[in-house]
């Protein structure tokens, strides 16, 4: 019993210690202080290349993420939207919309070649159209502000920065996008917190692939997608060659200025975020079984032993002292994410069942570990991803 007490108040002590850097990070992440740079509604503004790969998009936002991106009060920018092999009617609607609208360029994508896999390589096919000295990457269902180009560019040539991703606002409207998406964006970052990341001095990189703004020539020297063409988290990679090859880069907090909805149901987080796990973790099956079990043990097990314990065993004895610290641990864990909640815009009602959605993220991390590793591969968007092929590992 000795050990099993000694790892309940080790387990109280790590979410103490969770809950002081999480107040720590939440403090760095402030919203992005607006610039009046009225001169860039000109004509004369350099010109923004806006690239979005476009995959089965047309059931979800495409038409209002598309007409946000046109209604921006940036006065030079061009949108490149590459359809890329959807099954669906993206196509069509891509094609409407560019029927009434110079701006919007429609590429038909290509079917990725050998070594590639899909969204780097609509992305490269966008790269290789763009005429901007800058370039932005972004997603189609992100909904932007209409300043949210103008503020970007703003920031960029204030700063001298090469590269600048906002991170969005991300809606959350069902139960198990309540659950899971705070789980996932605190781990983010507990492991990657914005100081961090904009220290030029430390090694830690990520962007959000949603709104990526790049120096053109920037993207260039670190040998643009092609650099990450084999990668599905392409963000994080490009980030990570971009700081290390010195480009100044910053990540910034905006959801004023863009959102999103990642996944709108239960499938759609399992099949989307068993595609990313296992890179987050390097592809290395080993921290990837490593952190299934510190999601379990750190994170799932107060709760459970809390309410299991007085059920079946009764708070007695050496348990008494058990239970109160895994109900201490489950207390803290409940309070972070009061405040993870509240600063996200999901009801803190929710906060309580955070253990539910780290449980749903230690399954989907050992699928994504168990399929990718063992070559099986995963399927997103009716393409098979990293099936019977070796992943790029992380250096």
């Amino acid at each position: 019993m000795i050990w099993v007490a000694v790892l309940a108040w080790a387990i109280f002590g790590a979410w103490v210690f969770a809950a002081l850097s999480t107040l720590r990070a939440l403090a760095h992440q402030k919203p992005l202080v607006r610039l009046d740079d009225s001169e860039l509604k000109r004509a004369d503004a350099p010109l923004v290349s806006i690239i979005v790969p476009c995959r089965n998009e047309a059931g979800r936002v495409l038409r209002a993420s598309i007409g946000s991106m046109l209604a921006q009060d940036y006065g030079n920018f061009e949108i490149i939207a590459v359809n890329d092999r959807s099954t669906d009617e993206t196509g069509d609607v891509l094609r409407a919309l560019a029927a009434a609208e110079a701006r919007l360029q429609v590429v038909e994508g290509e079917e990725p070649p050998p070594g590639w896999i899909g969204k780097p390589y609509a992305l490269e096919q966008a790269r290789r159209r763009a005429r901007g000295e800058w370039v932005l990457a972004t997603d189609a269902d992100m909904i932007f502000a209409p300043e949210a180009l103008r503020e970007a560019v703003a920031h960029a040539r204030k700063n001298g920065y090469d590269a600048l991703s906002f991170v969005p606002r991300v809606d959350c409207l069902t139960f198990w996008e309540r659950l899971f998406m705070p789980v996932f964006g605190w781990a983010v970052m507990m492991r990657l917190p914005l100081d961090r990341v904009n220290d030029s001095r430390r090694k830690e990189a990520i962007a959000a692939g949603g709104f990526f703004l790049l120096r053109r020539e920037a993207l260039e020297r670190v040998g643009g997608y092609n650099a990450v063409r084999a990668e599905v988290a392409e963000d994080l990679r490009l980030a990570e060659l971009l700081k290390r090859g010195g480009a100044r880069f910053r990540l910034e907090y905006a959801p004023h200025l863009v959102r999103t909805r990642m996944q709108t149901n239960l499938r759609g987080i399992w099949e989307g975020f068993s595609k990313n796990l296992f890179a987050g973790v390097g592809f290395r099956p080993f921290w990837g079984a490593f952190n299934v079990l510190l999601v379990y043990l750190l994170a799932v097990a107060p709760a459970l032993v809390t309410i299991v314990v007085p059920l079946l065993i009764g708070i007695n004895g050496a348990w008494r002292a058990i239970w109160v610290a895994f109900g201490g641990a489950w207390l803290i864990q409940t309070m972070i994410f009061v405040c993870v909640n509240r600063f996200s815009g999901i009801p803190t009602i929710y906060a309580p069942a955070a253990p539910l959605g780290f449980a749903l993220f230690g399954a989907i991390l050992l699928n994504s570990t168990l399929r990718i590793a063992s070559g099986r591969g995963v399927t997103w968007k009716g393409r098979k991803l990293y099936a019977g092929i070796t992943p790029p590992r992380a250096d």
